[in-house]
C-alpha cells in the first residue's frame, strides 16, 4: 500500500503481454487472458538492476537565428516511448519473450530420450508486434490503494539480450518494448499509449 504523499511512488511494476487489439484491463481490475504476465512470478523474477523502466526519448533540433545568440524555435524530430526490464529467468516461455515470441515446442520422451522443450534462436525479417501493459499496484499518486497503468498498443521487441551464466548469480534476459505509433489512436497524444491513475474508488 503506498502512503503519504502520495505523489512520491515507490513500487514495482509488472508487465503483460498480449496479441494487438486486446482491450486493456479496467484500471481497479485484475488482467485476465490473453493477457500474458512476464517472469513466471511477475516482478519477483525481475533484478533490481534498474527495474521496470519507461522512457520518454526525444530530439529536439534548436533554431538560431544570424541577429541573436539564443535560439528561437524549437522543432521536435524524433521521439520514442521503450519499456525495459532485466529479467531473472530463462524458462523458455519466458526467453520467447526475447525471440520473436518463437514456438516452443515439447518433445515427449522416447526410448533412452528424456522429455524435453525446444525453441529456435533466430528472429527472422519480421518483429512481430504485441501490445504491453505495465501494471503498478498501489502506485497511484492520489491514494493509498489505488493503481496505475502504462497501456501501449503497440510494441516490438528491440532488445540485443546477453546472457552471462556464472556461479552465485542468476542470468538475466534483458528486454525491451519500443512502442510503434498507432494510427487508430482517437488523440494523436496517445499514438503511443497512455498512462492511467485511479483517483477513487470502484462504485459500489
Amino acid at each position: 500500500m503506498n502512503t503519504a504523499p502520495y505523489e512520491i511512488v515507490a513500487q514495482p511494476f509488472e508487465l503483460w503481454v498480449a496479441p494487438v487489439g486486446t482491450t486493456f484491463p479496467d484500471i481497479d481490475a485484475d488482467p485476465d487472458s490473453p493477457w500474458t504476465k512476464v517472469g513466471t512470478s511477475g516482478a519477483l523474477n525481475y533484478t533490481e538492476k534498474k527495474g521496470v523502466t519507461v522512457s520518454h526519448k526525444q530530439t529536439v533540433d534548436l533554431w538560431k537565428s544570424l541577429g541573436s545568440t539564443g535560439p528561437r524555435k524549437a522543432f521536435r524530430t524524433e521521439e520514442e516511448f521503450k519499456v525495459s526490464l532485466e529479467l531473472a529467468d530463462i524458462s523458455l516461455e519466458q526467453y520467447q519473450l526475447a525471440l520473436n515470441y518463437n514456438t516452443v515446442a515439447t518433445v515427449a520422451a522416447t526410448g533412452t530420450v528424456a522429455q524435453h522443450k525446444t525453441i529456435g534462436l533466430s528472429r527472422g525479417l519480421a518483429a512481430l508486434q504485441r501490445a504491453i501493459l505495465v501494471r503498478g499496484a498501489n502506485a497511484s499518486a492520489y491514494g493509498a490503494s489505488w493503481n496505475a497503468q502504462f497501456e501501449i498498443p503497440i510494441a516490438v521487441q528491440t532488445a540485443s539480450p546477453t546472457l552471462s551464466f556464472l556461479k552465485g548469480q542468476p542470468a538475466g534476459l534483458e528486454l525491451e518494448w519500443t512502442a510503434l505509433e498507432d494510427a487508430a489512436a482517437s488523440d494523436e497524444t496517445e499514438r503511443f499509449g497512455r498512462l492511467v491513475v485511479q483517483t477513487g474508488d470502484t462504485p459500489t
